[in-house]
């Protein structure tokens, strides 16, 4: 069972990062790896980028269906011989999911807690990148986010690898 493993792993690494961010009073923000990575405390009321603020009712609402729609995918998908490339990713979606929607029905905002700078700012020049940078950075992701990216990604590998 090592698909619902992955699951359970991401669900209860992020779940307890979370915690800790929302707990630790000093995590305002700390910079870390030269300034590339910012911890920080970050409360998204809506979806993505905080879309759907306004509706977080129906956000949550949507969040479930989405969870339970893949879950059943997932459940369907377990008792099929191969597609481990497919079960991982529906894993890593379902466990970034899952804690999300927790996150969504019990605190009413998903705990987000980490940024990424692409560039140097003070190292460089353009001023392209660093607008870009400026963006980018503004965005702030938790454990699970990434879970659900690199699941994405994994489906449509096992998707392209099987056709």
């Amino acid at each position: 069972m090592p698909y619902f493993m992955t699951l359970m792993s991401l669900f209860t690494v992020d779940s307890i990062i979370k915690h800790h961010i929302e707990k630790d009073d000093s995590v305002i923000q700390k910079s870390k790896a030269g300034g590339r990575i910012v911890i920080k405390r970050h409360h998204n009321r809506g979806a993505m980028l905080n879309v759907g603020d306004r509706n977080q009712h129906l956000i949550a609402l949507l969040s479930l269906v989405f969870s339970a729609f893949v879950t059943g995918i997932f459940v369907a998908t377990l008792g099929r011989r191969g597609k481990g490339v497919l079960k991982t990713g529906l894993a890593l979606i379902l466990g970034g999911a899952y804690s999300n929607t927790y996150d969504r029905l019990r605190r009413k905002y998903v705990v987000d807690y980490f940024s990424v700078h692409l560039v140097d700012a003070e190292r460089c020049t353009s001023r392209l990148l660093q607008k870009i940078d400026g963006r980018f950075s503004a965005i702030v992701f938790n454990l699970g986010d990434f879970g659900i990216i690199i699941g994405a990604m994994l489906l449509v590998v096992s998707e392209l690898c099987s056709g």
